[in-house]
């Protein structure tokens, strides 16, 4: 098992001082599956002020460049945590603690 991360949108502003269409925000979602069991996680992240030494064109950049960015916003705790909880989802759907239901 290993979790996939993966871009739903990229938002941006049309110009930031002398650079165009910078990316601000990121949305992501991460996920990972054993078997029938899967568990996953949704969010968005907001961007440091682009670097123009730095920058990419918003038309250049790659899903591999957004993840990497994504993942360096939310710092490497917090996508452990990310994670972890993707890893603790799979292994009560596999091995449920809770359930709801009626005896009837």
């Amino acid at each position: 098992m290993a979790v996939t991360w993966d871009i739903v949108a990229l938002d941006a502003t049309k110009t930031v001082g002398s650079l165009s269409d910078v990316v601000t925000t990121i949305h992501w979602t991460a996920s990972d599956a054993d078997g029938e069991h899967t568990g996953s996680s949704y969010g968005s992240v907001g961007l440091a002020e682009a670097d123009s030494n730095s920058f990419i064109a918003y038309a250049s950049i790659t899903k591999n460049n957004a993840i990497a960015w994504a993942k360096a916003a939310l710092g490497s705790d917090e996508v452990t945590r990310i994670e972890t909880s993707i890893a603790a989802k799979i292994t009560e759907s596999k091995t449920p603690t809770k359930f709801t239901g009626v005896p009837w």
